[in-house]
């Protein structure tokens, strides 16, 4: 009774009416003949894939909350015990409606202005030589891992991988919807305590990496770059220990000069591939430094702020001489830490949201 009641509530605050809405608008614009010669054909494309998953989604759980109704008068005006399949029908529903309304409650907190964006995460190792490499590589194990648990696409945008073990830095592309409100709490200092497998005296350190995420901005989102605001340089791209992979210039350097940003690429053997993803990840950061920048202003009049930086010191993972994953935002925490760094990490997304 309580989950029925919980998903009416839901339905009422939903406006699927509106969608309906914003759905034929959208539709009825695809028909025009030059539909496919404008810019952003293929985001009102994805926008109106959204609504339909919407929408759907929307009237699976009023069916849902119809058939348990029902399920619930069958069981008032049956003085029988439940068959058990039917009683196994009426779990299963129950768990699908479960998700489906929790799913779109946490969605009703992604407000902000790229929060249906899909996003970039990349992860860089700090100060502590292999150590610190390798938890940079833990813990872009642990987001593929969380991609692949929500069933979401990414590409690999770059990766400079460590001399001896692990990576310096790596970015994804995660080509989901709502990928970027999801994860933006994500941003900050991760920090590890355990036994160094590199130590020779295998004694307990302490090792960081920063995460951040920016979104993906499209042709509607209004990051516009000047031409002579862009440095560009091109070099071979080098492997560990300094050797070139490539006999052609492939590795990229791209510089804005207002900001000094500096985007760095050689991840694929295409001079242009890299290009391309080093813009799209300068736009990223552009536009996460603008939104930051109104964030801040309106923590300010709250009297708080936080910037990700490697002062902002997020999460702690504790291995070594307990295990502990604790956010210290939220204070959420577990003791599964091999679970977390495995890709389970739903609860700690899930808090972060709601903050």
């Amino acid at each position: 009774k309580p989950l029925i009641n919980d998903s009416l509530k839901l339905l009422e605050e939903l406006e699927c009416d509106k969608w309906k809405t914003e759905l034929k608008n959208l539709q009825t614009d695809t028909l025009e003949p030059t539909f496919w010669h404008k810019a952003d054909a293929q985001e009102i494309m994805q926008e109106i894939s959204l609504l339909q998953e919407q929408i759907e989604q929307y009237e699976k759980i009023q069916s849902l909350v119809d058939d348990l109704k029902s399920f619930e008068e069958l069981i008032s005006s049956n003085e029988n015990e439940i068959e058990l399949d039917l009683e196994s029908e009426i779990a299963r529903s129950a768990a699908t409606l479960k998700k489906l309304t929790k799913d779109f409650s946490v969605k009703q907190y992604l407000s902000g202005k790229y929060d249906k964006n899909s996003a970039i995460l990349s992860v860089h190792s700090g100060q502590g030589g292999t150590e610190a490499m390798d938890w940079a590589e833990m813990l872009q194990r642990m987001y593929l891992h969380y991609f692949e648990k929500k069933n979401w696409k990414f590409d690999l945008l770059s990766e400079v991988r460590g001399e001896e073990a692990g990576i310096k830095e790596a970015s994804f592309e995660i080509k989901t919807p709502y990928a970027y409100g999801y994860l933006k709490q994500e941003r900050g200092t991760h920090r590890l305590v355990r036994l160094s497998p590199f130590n020779a005296d295998n004694l307990r350190q302490t090792s960081f990496a920063l995460v951040e995420v920016m979104p993906v901005i499209g042709s509607k989102d209004s990051i516009n770059l000047n031409e002579e605001d862009l440095s560009w340089k091109f070099t071979r791209a080098g492997g560990p220990g300094g050797q070139a992979v490539n006999k052609t210039s492939s590795a990229v350097e791209l510089t804005h000069i207002p900001s000094s940003i500096t985007v760095k690429n050689r991840s694929s053997r295409s001079q242009s591939q890299n290009k391309e993803n080093a813009l799209k990840i300068l736009k990223a950061k552009l536009a996460m430094i603008a939104e930051e920048n109104l964030q801040k202003k309106i923590d300010q009049e709250k009297g708080k702020h936080q910037h990700a930086s490697w002062g902002t010191q997020i999460r702690n993972y504790v291995l070594h001489p307990y295990q502990l994953v604790k956010d210290t935002r939220t204070e959420v925490e577990t003791s599964d830490a091999q679970g977390v760094l495995d890709g389970d990490l739903d609860r700690f997304i899930e808090a972060e949201i709601k903050l």
